[in-house]
């Protein structure tokens, strides 16, 4: 009877208790150590798998992108091109017209009718500007009025 009274006292009872919860903790961290390892070695897996595209993909996705708008500039290219064409076919057509040749004609070539007048009105202050601008006059006047023209010159806001 002493040892059925063993077995069933308090002390007894905690310690067959204490070794099976000891027990039972011991076993489930070695199966979340067992289960973290084999996660963290896919997930490393999955990490070098997804580097090794991004990185053999980032190449062909920059000349993807590269090319894509080598393209478009190129479309913008020829309709430039289409419109620059559209306008000379419309000026070649307005040349084929002799009212549009003569207006030309009057308004570059300062041509007149027979019977006709011309006058060419010019402003002496712009011819006079003019001269100093292209340094015609530079050479008959002394050089310190060069100097001083090239000061003023440097002056003006708009560098006339």
């Amino acid at each position: 009877m002493a040892g059925n009274r063993d077995r069933f006292s308090t002390a007894t009872r905690l310690k067959q208790l204490g070794e099976r919860t000891a027990a039972h903790v011991y076993r489930s961290q070695s199966r979340r150590q067992v289960r973290r390892s084999r996660l963290t070695g896919r997930a490393a897996l999955l990490v070098l798998v997804l580097c090794t595209l991004v990185v053999a993909l980032a190449y062909p996705m920059r000349q993807y992108v590269s090319q894509r708008s080598e393209i478009a500039e190129q479309q913008r290219a020829a309709d430039e091109a289409r419109r620059r064409l559209e306008e000379l076919r419309d000026e070649k057509a307005r040349w084929q017209d002799p009212a549009y040749v003569e207006q030309q004609a009057r308004q570059h070539l300062h041509y007149v009718r027979p019977g006709e007048i011309g006058y060419t009105v010019i402003d002496p202050d712009a011819e006079a500007e003019e001269k100093r601008r292209s340094g015609k006059d530079a050479a008959d006047r002394p050089w310190y009025s060069n100097v001083w023209d090239g000061v003023d010159k440097a002056d003006r806001p708009d560098n006339r």
